[in-house]
Order: structure tokens, then C-alpha cells, then sequence
């Protein structure tokens, strides 16, 4: 017998990064009923197997990846690279459609990466939608898995955030 699912899962996250915390990241996601796309610019640094819900995309140019995901992904951002994490951002941001972007990093990289989303001409409320630092508040562990925990957790209150938000909109009707 071979089984497919007839429909894919709404949850869909692009996780950019493949080094400890992303692999971390990745490793709770695939136990999860969502789609993932991990990306990375380097070559070979995947593991051999994937379960079937997780992609890997080597690019050179991670960064336009961002473009091709679906509308409502949700983007975590954990590369090796502040200036790769912050075009990565940008091509999230700009996209006015993502349910989130969050990025790893400190405070004192969300007000530099403020400042240089609004040079960069990334609206103001854009900018605001930006999370930074990821993962639920009072984890300060340095741990790869712990900190995946703390990420996890806060994207799936950001999926049922997004779910009451969508369901408390009116219906349209549609006039003859």
C-alpha cells in the first residue's frame, strides 16, 4: 500500500539555517502536522534523511526563498548571518502576507534591525511584525533544543493567534 495525504497541512514554515539551533528546530517541527521548507546556502549540510514533511532547499540565494513560500507561511530566520538574516527579513516583510517572521538573535538586534528594515524602506508596520528574539519568554537556556522548545512553542501560539484572528473575521455577502 502506498498512503498520501489528500491535503496539505495549513502550517506552513520556512525555516531558514541549518546549523544547531535550526536542526534543533526542525527536529520538533517534523512531529508536528505542518509543512517545512528548511533552507540554507550551503552545500551538504542536511542530514541524509528527512521526514516527509520537511523539504530541504540548498540555495545560493537563500534570501529569495522567502518569495516563493505560500501566503500565511510562517518564517523563522536562524542563520549563521546577521546580513543574511536581515535579507532574509526584508523579502519576508515586504511580502505583507506572512503570518510570522521571527528572527534569533537579542534586543539589541531587533533595534539595529529596525533601524535598517526602515532604510531599507520596510513600512512601520512591517517592522512591528518582526519577532526578535524568538521563542517564549523566561527560557534563557543557550541549549540548542531548549531554545527550539521556547521557538516551537511560540509558533504554535502564533498558529492559534492567527486561527482566532481568521475565524473572528465577518463573512462577506455577496450581493446580486
Amino acid at each position: 500500500w502506498l498512503l498520501e495525504p489528500i491535503r496539505q497541512p495549513s502550517f506552513q514554515i520556512a525555516v531558514f539555517g541549518a546549523g544547531h539551533v535550526g536542526a534543533a528546530t526542525v527536529d520538533l517541527l517534523a512531529k508536528l502536522d505542518c509543512e517545512v521548507r528548511w533552507i540554507d546556502g550551503r552545500r551538504n549540510v542536511f542530514p541524509e534523511r528527512l521526514p516527509a514533511n520537511v523539504t530541504p532547499i540548498e540555495s545560493p540565494e537563500p534570501a529569495r526563498e522567502a518569495t516563493a513560500r505560500s501566503p500565511s507561511s510562517f518564517f523563522l530566520v536562524m542563520t549563521l548571518s546577521h546580513p543574511l538574516d536581515l535579507d532574509i527579513c526584508v523579502q519576508v516583510l515586504r511580502r505583507d502576507d506572512a503570518a510570522y517572521c521571527g528572527v534569533i538573535g537579542s534586543v539589541s538586534k531587533r533595534r539595529r534591525f529596525e533601524r535598517l528594515l526602515k532604510k531599507q524602506g520596510v513600512p512601520e508596520a512591517a517592522v512591528q511584525r518582526l519577532v526578535c528574539p524568538i521563542g517564549v519568554s523566561g527560557i534563557s537556556s543557550k541549549k540548542p533544543t531548549e531554545i527550539a522548545i521556547g521557538v516551537v512553542a511560540e509558533l504554535l501560539r502564533a498558529r492559534e493567534e492567527s486561527a482566532v484572528s481568521y475565524a473572528s473575521q465577518p463573512f462577506l455577502k455577496v450581493s446580486q
